[in-house]
């Protein structure tokens, strides 16, 4: 008969507890998207390799790679450490061109080539669409809210500059 073993043995070793991220990120909404952008672009980079389009296969591995990267950014709060950067206007950006790349790239997929692979690859391409569409809405909002923090100040700037200027303007 097995000993049990002590609570203490069952966790995992620090090391590799600081690779995954944090729980309270893969429960918000910005975790599940970018967790669902990179399995869906994997996905269908898998299916574009097996495919007979596979000239189409960059761009999800590409766009995988970037989910990723922000994926582990934001995990790790890189963007609060790294204020020089525009986050929500790089994401904003990331999301756009995606979506409207898969949107593309899946329409050709499904219209042009004729095996299953290339059929799984647009099917999934159009759901990658979507959830790309669905992140770059709401990282529209975080970007505007974002921009008006930024210029919450600047108002009372511009106006003290218009009462001051001599314009011939009327």
């Amino acid at each position: 008969m097995e000993e049990p073993e002590p609570a203490g043995a069952a966790a995992p070793p620090p090391g590799l507890r600081s690779l995954l991220p944090p729980r309270e990120f893969l429960c918000s909404r910005k975790g599940q998207l970018l967790l669902a952008e990179s399995v869906l672009s994997f996905i269908i980079f898998i299916c574009y390799i097996a495919s007979l389009a596979a000239s189409f296969m960059m761009a999800p591995l590409l766009e995988f790679l970037l989910a990723l990267f922000l994926f582990f950014a934001y995990a790790s709060k890189l963007n609060e450490k790294f204020k020089g950067l525009y986050w929500p206007l790089t994401d904003f950006l990331r999301c756009v061109t995606a979506a409207i790349i898969y949107f593309a790239i899946s329409i050709a997929a499904v219209s042009k080539y004729n095996d299953g692979a290339s059929k799984a690859a647009g099917v999934f391409g159009f759901i990658a669409t979507i959830v790309y569409a669905i992140d770059f809405y709401i990282t529209f909002n975080d970007l505007v809210t974002f921009l008006k923090q930024g210029s919450s100040d600047s108002p009372e700037g511009r106006k003290s500059e218009d009462e001051d200027s001599d314009s011939d303007s009327d």
